[in-house]
């Protein structure tokens, strides 16, 4: 059975809105498709264990990937490390080490309200799994938005050059009107697997 494996943004959880309109707009549309909505830890290397072991779990069966803002990082890190992943990216975050010094110290998660410590090392992480460039080019749909307030789109522009991107004028962060391309999500992740007819 094929699996699309959501990843929700830093600090957010499975309860976002685009994971609950992704997990349903699937349900009706692709119900051969398992969806999987981990709730993933601020941390990016107990992150990338749990989201490889889920993958490993489920190859070689086609595994599909799609990720928001920080979980368009990890997306992408799974991408470049299992080459048959399809990954659709939404305004993801490039190279996010950068931006993270802001997060030091006591925090609490936006929706469950959980407490959790973010210290210097943890960044670090995130820098070691930064992948050095994008190689399977093929695998990934990237979605911008150029009012993303967050995030300059700019960088995700040349990080994923050469990748299939839809550039929106204006929008911003959460990506306005996400529902409207999940029916292309679903045909651009089903032409990723070699197999199927085109």
């Amino acid at each position: 059975m094929p699996t699309l494996l959501y990843l929700h943004g830093f600090n957010s959880s499975p309860e976002s809105a685009k994971a609950r309109q992704t997990q349903q707009w699937f349900g009706q549309n692709a119900p051969e498709i398992e969806f999987i909505c981990p709730s993933l830890p601020p941390y990016a290397d107990q992150a990338m264990a749990q989201l490889c072991e889920i993958v490993e779990a489920r190859l070689p069966e086609p595994v599909f990937v799609i990720g928001s803002s920080m979980g368009g990082f990890f997306a992408s890190c799974l991408a470049e490390r299992y080459a048959e992943l399809g990954a659709v990216l939404i305004n993801p975050a490039v190279s996010p080490d950068r931006g993270l010094d802001k997060w030091l110290g006591e925090n609490s998660n936006y929706h469950s309200g959980e407490t959790w410590l973010f210290e210097e090392h943890h960044i670090d992480e995130y820098q070691r799994w930064d992948p050095a460039a994008i190689k399977n080019k093929n695998n990934y749909l990237v979605l911008l938005q150029s009012g993303d307030e967050v995030l300059d789109y700019r960088d995700a522009e040349q990080r994923y050059q050469g990748c299939k991107i839809i550039l929106e004028s204006g929008g911003d962060h959460s990506f306005i009107d996400y529902h409207r391309h999940l029916a292309t999500i679903h045909q651009f992740l089903l032409s990723t697997v070699p197999s199927n007819p085109q």
